[in-house]
């Protein structure tokens, strides 16, 4: 099978002066090349607009509009196309203006055909090259917003695998001290809303957060005989309990997502005074997530059941902690703390109590749909022993005229009845994990 030859690249051949054009085109479609032509600078720009046209060859001096003016078009219109300029005036200025403007090169009239045909090849060539990159360019864009979008994809899938670790270590801690209720995840969300109303935002407010919720991951490492003593701890179990907060900075700060976090940790317990532990930190010293915690963590430990008391209004909590605002805690987070106001704050704890009923009653939901597709596929099952398919004993020889064929006895199944009356469920199981601390008991 024979080669298809290339198609000629396209020249357009512009100029005022018919004898100029007719010998150019002439030699040119002698050398292969596909002429077109044109008297004009806006009639080239029509018909460079009609077809790619790789290169145009313009006289510079013409009626009406010239060559430079149809160069700056070209150049704006058609980036693509190459542009050789020709002039009977050979001084410098005039070249080096065509140059700048985007011209591939300069040739004085007549051009010798020698020269023509080089410059021609020439400017083909860099088109080529450009094209060549401009592709290149386009490719490699497209693959680094590709791998951008992998990238985002995997940071995010790795932002959600280090935030279910987190909350798979509280869950530990809260079953560990038996706590059912969700106090972890209040206090973050009542930490988040105070930040939030002090100007914390982004990545500062998300480790503020999971400073909030690892607070007492330190408590892993309290013994039970400590931890779960339903009475007053001695002095020497004080001494044991009041080890969390370092406990827990010694567990996370070597984890570089956490470090900020763990700072939280380790100061959560310390007071505006300088009274709490274990550092005896004071005002400024602390870090400010762990000033923001102090009054969130008061505010849901008053207003929280526990088994030896039941929780206070939220007005009663709300004028305690603004009574030891600039003792126990910081007057700004305090001032903060009050601009939420009391229904905002009551909405946040309503909000989370109905997350979770809805969790719970979904998973429950879940749990009676796979029971209840497991009684449909065992009295299936029956259905199938019991009920004689097409292969069961024949029937008894010889005809029976004129007798009315027996009716099948209905089959009645709590199975027919569960199918035909209600539709097969399609909840799907919810797994909820519900974190909470203990908190506010005589060990805080």
């Amino acid at each position: 099978m024979e080669a298809i030859p290339p198609v000629p690249p396209r020249i357009l051949i512009v100029d005022d002066d018919d004898s100029v054009r007719d010998v150019i085109s002439v030699l040119l479609r002698e050398e292969g090349y596909n002429c077109v032509v044109a008297s004009g600078a806006e009639m080239a720009l029509d018909i460079a607009g009609q077809e790619e046209t790789p290169l145009v060859i313009s006289d510079m001096k013409m009626p009406g509009k010239d060559g430079l003016w149809l160069l700056e078009q070209l150049r704006e219109r058609y980036p693509d196309t190459s542009v050789i300029m020709l002039t009977g005036y050979g001084d410098t200025e005039s070249a080096v203006d065509c140059l700048r403007r985007g011209a591939v090169d300069y040739l004085l009239k007549p051009p010798k055909l020698t020269d023509l045909i080089r410059a021609i090849e020439r400017a083909l060539a860099k088109r080529r090259i450009e094209l060549a990159r401009k592709r290149y360019q386009k490719k490699l864009e497209r693959k680094v917003r590709d791998r951008t979008t992998e990238l985002r994809n995997a940071l995010r899938d790795i932002a959600n695998t280090y935030q279910s670790t987190l909350l798979a270590l509280v869950a530990a801690l809260d079953a560990r001290e038996h706590e059912t209720s969700d106090h972890s995840q209040r206090v973050v969300r009542y930490t988040s809303a105070i930040a939030e109303r002090m100007g914390i935002k982004g990545p500062e407010l998300e480790e503020i957060g999971r400073g909030a919720l690892l607070h007492d991951i330190g408590k892993i490492g309290v013994p039970d005989a400590v931890l779960l003593k339903p009475g007053k701890l001695t002095p020497e179990e004080w001494q044991e309990m009041r080890k969390h907060p370092d406990i827990g900075f010694q567990m996370i700060q070597n984890i570089p997502f956490l470090a900020t976090p763990a700072q939280i940790v380790l100061s959560h317990q310390e007071r505006w005074d300088g009274q709490g532990y274990p550092r005896n930190l004071r005002g400024q010293e602390i870090h400010i997530g762990a000033r923001i915690f102090a009054v969130a963590d008061t505010l849901d430990a008053m207003t929280s059941d526990r088994p030896y008391r039941k929780g206070t209004t939220f007005a009663n909590a709300i004028a305690e902690i603004t009574r030891c605002a600039g003792t126990q805690f910081d007057r700004e987070v305090v001032r903060a703390f009050l601009d939420i106001g009391e229904q905002a704050l009551i909405k946040i704890k309503e909000d989370m109590h109905n997350r979770k009923l809805t969790l719970v009653q979904a998973e429950a939901q879940a749990q009676e749909a796979e029971a209840t597709l497991a009684r449909l596929s065992d009295d299936l099952d029956d259905m199938d022993q019991t009920i004689p398919g097409p292969g069961g004993p024949p029937s008894s020889p010889g005809p029976t005229p004129r007798a009315a064929p027996t009716p099948a006895a209905p089959v009645s199944s709590p199975a027919v009845a569960a199918t035909t009356a209600t539709p097969r469920p399609e909840q799907p199981v919810v797994l909820s994990v519900l974190a909470g601390g203990r908190q506010g008991n005589s060990r805080d």
